[in-house]
């Protein structure tokens, strides 16, 4: 169990903060499809077995997301139209000032949606709530050792907080004591320790939600029950007192006011902007798109992109999964197979396989009276290499390294198990690994 542990502890700590994509969520239809095909493909599965000294399960995590990035980035590309051009001709929105305001394109790409250049001037962003508490000796020992608590009310609910005191804790671990309990708690809190100098530290917590409604004063606030002792608490460490009230963004789009609650936000159902800083000189950043060459070249990038990452994980694991071979293969033969083609549109592949995208040459080729060939090349490397990823992410332990136990007996009928799936589809785990 604790060999899974790590596993998931792997996956979290590498994947666990990045940003979910849209294209993660998926129709029924579609899953349901993932799993006839999981449950075909187990049905015929030989038995394997690890080895207890590989780095396995890491490297199926690497393979799977990494075919799950190629698959969102050629999901994001595709518009559902037979046209060659739709998919790298997919808009791409731009901010005139990248360091105030950054602009994505959230719209549909139909090529009837229109969307004017428009003007935002940022006069406030929005803000969480800091509640600091009073800086403390660290070596001092105020309270005396016992049961302690306090309550926190939020937007949300109301929640109390106890924790013991001990002889040997000091301001310090009792400041660290508190922090690790608001931070666990998971509600939407995050709690830090500042120092005013070498000696002297407070406990900081601040609201991961930014901007009060109308009806709202704050959005926590923290506050001791009737006990003198959760009284003294609060006394001690003065997280009471709130050091930033939460507010809104303010901005105003073409000439007129607006407010937001967040940061980040959609306009017009096509664009999302998120607020870095208020404008400078009261000079408004503009936001549109980018000229069709540029947004080719741009979504080429980020296919060629996915494409070499996952190379990289092939490359990673190269001396400890000799297997590893197996992927690199089946991912680099997607450019293989129309080498040629790249190459003269702009897209050269070196001595290991991966891919640099020339601009200007690309920009030419599809600007040339020649482009659908152009178009038609970046389409078939495209669906190659979809079909590569879907491959890797459906079995990423036929690229690891593995014991050969037993095939599936061909003279009798083969019964589907679909939780073997569970294990990466015929693996086999001993008590070692």
């Amino acid at each position: 169990m604790a060999k899974i542990d790590s596993a998931y502890m792997y996956y979290l700590t590498t994947y666990g903060t990045s940003k979910v994509s849209r294209y993660d969520t998926h129709k029924k239809s579609e899953l349901r499809n993932t799993y006839n095909r999981i449950i075909k493909l187990n049905k015929d599965s030989p038995l394997y077995k690890l080895s207890a000294k590989s780095d396995v399960k890491k490297f199926a995590i690497d393979i799977k997301e990494s075919a799950r990035n190629i698959q969102n980035t050629i999901a994001s590309l595709s518009d559902g139209s037979d046209d060659p051009r739709g998919s790298f001709e997919k808009k791409i929105a731009v901010s005139s000032q990248e360091n105030v305001v950054t602009a994505e394109y959230v719209g549909t790409g139909d090529k009837d949606s229109t969307a004017d250049d428009f003007h935002l001037l940022i006069q406030q962003l929005a803000k969480p709530q800091v509640n600091q508490g009073n800086f403390l000796s660290d070596s001092a020992t105020p309270l005396v050792p016992g049961s302690y608590s306090f309550n926190l009310h939020t937007t949300s609910g109301s929640y109390e907080f106890q924790f013991n005191v001990t002889a040997s804790d000091n301001n310090l671990s009792l400041l660290d004591k508190i922090a690790k309990l608001v931070n666990h708690s998971n509600i939407g809190l995050n709690a830090d320790i500042v120092k005013k100098d070498s000696s002297f530290h407070a406990l900081q917590i601040t609201s991961e939600q930014t901007g009060l409604a109308e009806n709202e004063n704050y959005l926590f606030s923290i506050y001791p029950d009737q006990s003198e002792a959760s009284k003294s608490v609060i006394d001690l460490l003065g997280i009471d007192h709130v050091s930033q009230d939460a507010g809104n963004s303010s901005f105003l789009l073409n000439g007129e006011e607006h407010t937001s609650y967040s940061n980040t936000f959609t306009v017009n159902n096509q664009f999302e902007l998120t607020l870095k800083s208020i404008s400078a000189d009261d000079t408004p950043a503009i936001i549109g798109f980018k000229a069709d060459a540029d947004a080719v070249a741009d979504n080429v990038q980020k296919l060629v992109h996915s494409y070499n990452s996952i190379l990289d994980v092939a490359k990673e694991y190269s001396s400890s999964q000799q297997n590893s071979q197996k992927l690199y293969t089946d991912i680099q033969s997607a450019s293989a197979r129309c080498k040629t083609a790249l190459t003269s549109i702009g897209l050269t592949s070196d001595d290991d396989g991966y891919l640099t995208v020339n601009r200007d040459v690309l920009t030419e080729a599809v600007s040339s009276p020649d482009a659908e060939s152009c178009f038609s090349t970046l389409n078939k490397f495209k669906s190659t290499l979809q079909d590569k990823a879907n491959a890797a992410s459906l079995n990423p332990m036929s690229y690891v390294d593995k014991i050969l136990i037993s095939y599936k007996n061909s003279n009798n009928k083969n019964f589907v198990n679909p939780y073997v799936i569970g294990l990466y589809s015929g693996l086999l785990l001993d008590r070692y690994c």
